[in-house]
């Protein structure tokens, strides 16, 4: 039986990460968490967790499977989280069990020090994380869950610091990979981002006095936040009596904050870096219709990341744009569990042709990526069977030829099609009449550097592109995965 998150077809997206939301200074601070998770709900579907405190009830916490919406609405569940402070927690693994995951594994996480308790939630990967655990539990450490994330606080559990804040500062020093935190103790809410900034944070600010941190800005919005501004790479604040103090653990990196979170990963209506994703990707489908024109009838997305692009590519190539896919908004991810005879209708579940608009038509099919090229296939069947003449795939990212190890759960590279195939190979697989991918350095300009790409010092983590990791993924090497030569 297939997991109860799980689609026949997801397992040719790239998988989101998690997703992190934290408030202080409001009376009902796990209620706006909530809100902010289920903004967030689109970075980890799997799972969600909240933990709040309260003077008169101290720590209390909710971790449940599946959507927010259908945990954290119920007034018996937000009663038992009161206090104005909260963080929470939206799960994918990336790290930790797949598939039937167990409770213990769904963030945050709480650990009771001689100072006082804390809680802790994780977005990203520690890529140093099996070697830590092994050093941890032959020092005596217990774990509770398969998740890298843990280690974060036995390491705090052994630092000699005498608060939590420093505590934390210790504990982040000795991991490796990509990480956006944020914790809580009894009177204050914390946010890091790792030296490079791999993984998103953003700081908002509630009224007069109460703040907000969150992994998009559109969590800061559905509480009706003001963005002040993102956490920088490697920085830490505190917040704690209505005042925000930041400090900087780390030593100094460049930043290569993960260019897939302007392609895919991250919401359209959010802004990064001072852009707005969807006039990012919007630009992509420019830089695509240069790059890779070609005679058609109609432009249609792959619904619904493709949209953007879609609309870009149609407005530079002068091609109409047309949806022909419309995408089932009300499969929910319960909805399978199943007979092979549903499971093998596959991307019919969730998407269908509209066949009087493509019929007969040359039609050019814009989508965010290729992993395993099958939902491709699939989705090129669809439109032939409704009639398409042609069938002309562009794609809105490079292709991806290598994992990801900081927090994106990607499939080992011998089941990349990019990392087995040239892009000729790939058309022919796929079985359409022409397949192209944005280059890298379109992908960039897209991103608002005019100059493309520098391939001597990347502005980005594009490892999942490239192949050059800006953090050696240690434990993945000690498991013998083979690094790209430098060039």
């Amino acid at each position: 039986m297939q997991p109860f998150y799980a689609h026949p077809f997801d397992d040719d997206k790239l998988k989101e990460e998690c997703g992190i939301f934290g408030v202080i200074g409001v009376s009902d601070a796990s209620s706006f968490v909530a809100l902010g998770l289920h903004a967030l709900q689109h970075r980890g579907q799997e799972a969600g967790g909240i933990v709040s405190y309260d003077q008169e009830t101290g720590f209390n916490s909710a971790r449940r499977f599946g959507y927010v919406r259908d945990n954290f609405t119920k007034p018996d569940v937000m009663e038992t989280l009161p206090g104005s402070l909260a963080i929470g927690h939206v799960r994918y693994s990336t790290a930790g069990s797949k598939g039937a995951t167990a409770i213990r594994d769904v963030q945050p996480f709480f650990g009771e020090f001689s100072m006082g308790g804390a809680a802790i939630a994780h977005n990203g990967n520690l890529t140093n994380a099996a070697a830590l655990r092994r050093e941890l539990i032959e020092r005596g450490s217990i774990f509770q869950s398969s998740s890298d994330s843990e280690c974060i606080i036995h390491l705090m559990a052994r630092s000699i610091q005498m608060n939590i804040s420093e505590r934390i500062k210790d504990a982040l020093r000795r991991v490796e990979g990509a990480f956006s935190v944020v914790a809580m103790t009894r009177t204050k809410l914390i946010g890091v981002r790792d030296p490079l900034g791999v993984r998103p944070l953003v700081l908002g600010r509630i009224g007069d006095s109460a703040w907000a941190l969150s992994s998009e800005t559109c969590g800061l919005d559905i509480i009706g936040a003001d963005f002040v501004r993102e956490i920088e790479p490697g920085e830490m604040v505190v917040i704690e009596d209505g005042k925000v103090n930041s400090t900087r653990p780390f030593a100094p990196a460049k930043s290569r904050f993960c260019i897939f979170e302007h392609v895919y990963f991250s919401r359209p209506d959010s802004i990064l870096g001072g852009r707005s994703v969807y006039e990012t990707r919007h630009a992509i489908g420019v830089e695509l219709a240069k790059e890779a024109p070609v005679d058609a009838d109609l432009v249609c997305p792959v619904p619904d990341s493709g949209t953007p692009a879609a609309i870009g590519y149609s407005q530079q190539s002068g091609i109409p744009y047309a949806m022909g896919i419309i995408r089932n908004q009300y499969m929910g991810r319960t909805f399978i569990e199943p007979s092979e005879s549903i499971r093998n209708m596959g991307v019919r579940l969730k998407l269908n042709v509209n066949r009087a608009l493509i019929k007969g038509k040359r039609v050019i099919l814009v989508d965010d990526s290729v992993v395993r090229g099958t939902t491709s296939r699939k989705i090129k069947d669809m439109i032939l069977e409704a009639g398409a003449a042609e069938v002309h795939f562009r794609i809105a990212s490079p292709p991806t030829a290598w994992p990801c190890f900081y927090g994106v759960d990607t499939p080992e590279r011998s089941k990349l099609l990019a990392a087995t195939m040239t892009e000729d190979e790939m058309r022919d697989w796929i079985g359409v009449d022409s397949l192209k991918f944005i280059t890298l350095d379109g992908l960039y300009r897209a991103a608002g550097e005019a100059k493309g790409r520098d391939a001597s010092a990347p502005q980005y983590c594009d490892a999942c592109f490239s192949g050059q990791y800006p953090i050696a993924p240690s434990d993945k090497i000690e498991e013998g995965f083979q690094m790209k030569a430098a060039e």
